[in-house]
């Protein structure tokens, strides 16, 4: 068994590199798409250029957050996601980048939607579904609160293990 686990957190360790690949792409590319927007004329085209930019700068924090995420709790901890403790840390890393993302994914629609009044149903989508996701998120972490108050010991071997992050 320990032979498959180790395949696993090999795996686990590919994808995580995978992300971190995809994500520092992403920053060339929206660095590149900064840039090209600040060299032309500063115009409206050129901050919605720029502002496209910051939605592909979302994306590669969204791609590299999920690759340290990964790389923290699957491989250097070895965790293994069933305390209530180590559901609520580590979704909460995931929706913490996921809400900023898609809420800068809102603002660029925004943005577009000044120039093209058919976006705006996209963008209050958008915006709508921020809510959503941190309305959810809050009752999920409330809930959970409460089954962590059940398994105290799963808090504290949690902590104990933040150690071999430092």
């Amino acid at each position: 068994m320990k032979y498959v686990l180790r395949l696993y957190a090999m795996a686990q360790a590919l994808m995580a590199l995978l992300f971190a690949g995809a994500g520092l792409m992403l920053v060339v590319s929206a660095a590149r798409a900064g840039w090209l927007a600040s060299t032309g004329d500063w115009d409206y085209a050129a901050s919605e250029a720029m502002i496209e930019a910051v939605g592909v700068l979302a994306a590669a924090v969204v791609a590299i957050q999920i690759s340290q995420t990964i790389t923290e709790e699957e491989v250097v901890r070895g965790a293994h996601i069933s305390a209530p403790t180590r559901v609520r840390r580590f979704l909460s890393r995931f929706m913490v980048v996921i809400v900023v993302a898609i809420a800068v994914e809102a603002l660029v629609a925004i943005f577009k939607a000044r120039s093209e009044p058919m976006l705006m149903l996209h963008a209050a989508a958008l915006i709508g579904a921020v809510g959503l996701l941190l309305a959810g998120w809050g009752l999920f972490i409330r809930m959970n609160r409460y089954a962590e108050e059940l398994e105290p010991e799963a808090m504290a071997e949690a902590k104990q293990e933040d150690r071999k992050l430092k």
